[in-house]
């Protein structure tokens, strides 16, 4: 898979932005994109084409420094699959990756995937013997220091589903701690009525990351930020997933296939750049992961955030 050639635009940008900072999507799978990373070619490639050669064109574009393995949700992957990710990646390039959603449901949906486990209790809920088997260990083996973060995604769900926010952040401030200290580690919440500060404590306790987030019922940026107690790691984790209010199959359904900037939401898009600005200032390391039910495009948002923090750091309005 060739890459497309770079616009001088996002060179002069790359260079401009800290080298701590880096900016990625979720996933690298989207044929829409051609033109944008993929080269034009007599024939669109597939989503399998890109799953299984994409990811070294994906990493030569300059604005891409990291990217979310998504599939790693769904079902583990064993270490190699990580090596290879990595083998196809420089040096400074980071992975932040998902964690397998078995750890973090308290109960399996009742959704086709999960068979005839849907609707029963989950018994590997925030279990740390299955975290650092299938999740961690695989990840650290194949990745090393091409590993950004490991993400504990919680589903969106009422505080109520998982025995309420203090037991919840009891139950989470056990599971981080029985996990390994020095593996980079975040827990992105869906619902608001889990953010509390017991949450953040919970984190401060096992030196674990809130990932904040901009999602159709989160809290804003600056709420997230305090409560997850954001300032206190040495690194910032952010996702920029859907514009407030709309929800996923919505935005996949008006955007599809991807090609370009549809519905820029510039109010997002200010928050995250003035925070990404203000943890670069600081000397920390960001990691910000934007989709393509942000605005239409992942990569065109990629520019657009890049810009604006630029102008930040530069001083200027963006």
């Amino acid at each position: 898979m060739a890459p497309a050639p770079a616009r001088p635009e996002d060179v002069e940008l790359a260079a401009a932005l800290p080298p701590g900072l880096r900016l990625g999507t979720s996933s690298w799978t989207f044929p829409g994109w051609t033109g944008e990373v993929w080269a034009e070619a007599p024939r669109e490639p597939t989503e399998a084409d890109l799953a299984h050669d994409g990811l070294a064109a994906y990493a030569a574009h300059p604005l891409l420094r990291c990217v979310g393995i998504d599939r790693t949700w769904y079902r583990p992957v064993e270490a190699e699959v990580f090596a290879a990710y990595a083998a196809s990646v420089p040096e400074d390039f980071r992975f932040l990756v998902k964690a397998h959603d078995h750890c973090t449901l308290p109960f399996f949906p009742d959704q086709a995937r999960y068979g005839e486990q849907a609707g029963q209790d989950n018994p590997r809920f925030l279990d740390a013997a299955y975290a650092r088997e299938v999740v961690l260990g695989p990840a650290r083996e194949g990745l090393g220091a091409r590993l950004g973060v490991v993400l504990f995604q919680l589903t969106p769900l009422h505080a109520e589903a998982f025995g309420g926010p203090l037991r919840f952040a009891e139950r989470l401030a056990a599971f981080l701690g029985a996990l390994p200290r020095g593996l980079p580690v975040a827990v992105e919440l869906r619902h608001p009525s889990l953010w509390n500060p017991a949450f953040g404590e919970a984190l401060a306790s096992a030196g674990a990351l809130p990932c904040l987030n901009v999602w159709t019922e989160a809290p804003d940026l600056r709420t997230q930020a305090r409560l997850g107690q954001a300032a206190r790691g040495d690194q910032l984790v952010v996702r920029w997933l859907l514009r407030p209010g709309m929800r996923y199959l919505d935005a996949r359904r008006r955007y599809a296939p991807f090609r370009r900037l549809e519905d820029p939401d510039l109010g997002s898009r200010d928050l995250l750049a003035r925070a990404l600005a203000a943890y670069s200032r600081a000397g920390r390391e960001v990691l910000c992961i934007v989709t393509n039910r942000a605005e239409g495009c992942a990569p065109a948002s990629i520019r657009e955030l890049a810009r604006a923090v630029a102008a930040q750091l530069a001083g200027a309005d963006p």
